[in-house]
């Protein structure tokens, strides 16, 4: 069950309503268990330089505490009615403490949230706890700019699902869990590699490099599907990675992007450059697994 347990990471603001929205319409599909987390950082770095007693600092830290738990015990109000919904207030570094509550659900869980982008510019931008998050998380990551255009709650707005891989350790995995969640949604599979290089020259060159880059790169992704047991098509794309992935997502009409995030090496490695170019650049929202 890829979505027995959902984690929303909640911090008031109006893309993380957006967030949630997509979240409980997720949560309802597969009744799945769903935790607002609000994670309060320590006031020390924002008022450290301040003349303030220790009991006074306590004070307006348990006061914080208690305005931010009377603030997530109303959230989303009404419209969460139906739905398994905890709730929780933590402190400590928001990133650390979102990821060891992800890993203490065990590996079915996933983290939802949006990429706090900004205006025009959202594109362009990962906050930094997301980007955080993304990069230690051992569990999937949900996220993109999308989120804050969240869909109604009587529908769940998937039925293609693009799952693009680098053949590395972590694309069975990936495409595993893209194909349980599309098998769940009635939603189409489609799996793709891209091959961060295009062919140069003339005739012969071309078929050269058919035969030494593409045809086993084919093969491999032939033969994952296979292993791994699903039904979809299969796509390998030339050209830089992340202009081939946000081009086949829109070629298959994708309404989700799943891509192996895990393994050390490859273009979805952590903390890779295209990985995030990917998150910011897709049009629609994608699942790092």
């Amino acid at each position: 069950m890829p979505l027995r347990r959902i984690l929303l990471p909640v911090d008031f603001s109006e893309r993380s309503i957006g967030a949630a929205r997509y979240a409980l319409a997720l949560s309802r599909h597969f009744d799945s268990l769903l935790t607002f987390v609000h994670v309060l950082p320590p006031l020390h770095p924002e008022y450290g330089a301040l003349e303030i007693g220790g009991s006074m600092l306590s004070e307006l830290y348990r006061n914080r505490l208690d305005q931010a738990a009377r603030e997530l015990d109303k959230y989303m109000g009404e419209e969460v009615a139906g739905t398994r919904v905890e709730r929780l207030v933590l402190e400590g570094d928001p990133a650390h403490r979102i990821v060891e509550l992800a890993h203490g659900f065990g590996g079915a869980s996933v983290i939802l949230m949006p990429t706090h982008g900004y205006g025009p510019f959202r594109r362009f931008i990962l906050g930094s706890t997301t980007a955080k998050v993304l990069h230690d998380a051992d569990c999937p990551v949900w996220t993109g700019v999308h989120l804050e255009e969240a869909p109604t709650l009587d529908a769940i707005p998937i039925q293609s699902i693009l799952c693009a891989v680098d053949l590395g350790p972590q694309s069975a995995r990936a495409i595993d869990w893209a194909a349980s969640v599309a098998r769940q949604l009635g939603a189409r599979l489609h799996l793709m590699h891209a091959l961060g290089t295009t062919p140069e020259g003339d005739g012969e060159s071309v078929l050269q490099w058919q035969k030494t880059v593409r045809d086993p790169a084919a093969e491999e992704l032939r033969r994952l599907k296979s292993a791994v047991g699903v039904e979809a098509t299969d796509n390998v794309e030339s050209g830089e990675a992340t202009k081939a992935i946000v081009s086949c997502t829109t070629r298959v009409k994708a309404n989700l992007l799943v891509i192996g995030r895990g393994s050390a090496a490859g273009v979805f490695g952590r903390l890779r450059t295209n990985a995030y170019a990917i998150i910011r650049e897709s049009p629609c929202p994608v699942v790092s697994v």
